[in-house]
């Protein structure tokens, strides 16, 4: 029944992330009078929302693989290749990202929603759509933390993974800037050049603390002994 249940929100939840991508990319068309800066360099990947929900559809779909061939006991002996994929997936990306997507975007979204989704595009950008990659992302993937356990990945992997994530973001929304003079987020035009270097500084320390957020977590839910997998274990010797 357990099992049952698990392998029916993954499914559910990939075709879900899988719609909302399709959906995006090829209906939320934006006018060039009403905006130059969704038709600028980049389309739709210009955005971490909709990276967000590429990577959410991506682990989900690990996720049910791992339903069908693999095992999500709590501290199997030789976890298979679907299991180790997922665990690490979640642990570096899945939980963190997702959570820095969905708090930054409603805080943001509380201050001034013109600085991340302006009114003049809710003709085009569904609000069912909107809290399908903002809201539930959030909250399917804390479904997922409680009921499917996952062993955490050395931090230095765990976090290595999403900080070469986020720089590689980063980057890339400098080089639209570059091609395109568009900054990818308004609230970069009214930002100076050193408290951008703030901003993104915080935003990066932010989403660091959400990976160790997830692994604490983890570790209520399911009990250190089990997931935190910190340094290797050397068998007995016998003499």
């Amino acid at each position: 029944m357990r099992e049952g249940l698990t392998l029916g929100f993954h499914a559910v939840t990939c075709l879900q992330f899988a719609f909302a991508v399709f959906y995006d990319y090829t209906y939320t068309i934006v006018p060039h009078n009403v905006t130059n800066m969704h038709n600028a360099y980049g389309g739709k990947f210009k955005f971490l929302t909709f990276w967000d929900a590429i990577l959410q559809t991506i682990f989900f779909l690990i996720c049910l693989l791992n339903d069908l061939f693999g095992t999500n006991a709590v501290n199997p002996k030789k976890p298979p290749f679907t299991r180790k994929l997922k665990d690490y997936f979640h642990a570096s990306l899945g939980f963190p990202v997702a959570m820095f997507v969905g708090v930054t975007f409603w805080v943001l979204m509380f201050v001034d929603r013109e600085l991340v989704l302006p009114k003049a595009l809710d003709p085009y950008f569904p609000w069912w759509l909107n809290h399908l990659m903002h809201t539930v992302i959030m909250v399917t993937t804390v479904i997922e933390m409680l009921i499917v356990p996952r062993q955490y990945p050395k931090r230095s992997r765990g976090l290595g993974i999403l900080i070469s994530f986020m720089l590689t973001y980063l980057v890339w929304i400098h080089v639209i800037y570059y091609k395109s003079g568009i900054w990818v987020y308004p609230v970069m035009d009214v930002l100076s050049q050193p408290l951008q270097i703030v901003f993104f500084a915080v935003l990066l320390t932010f989403c660091m603390i959400l990976y160790f957020v997830g692994e604490t977590l983890n570790n209520i839910i399911w009990g250190k002994k089990y997931v935190a997998v910190a340094e290797s274990v050397q068998p007995d010797l016998k003499t």
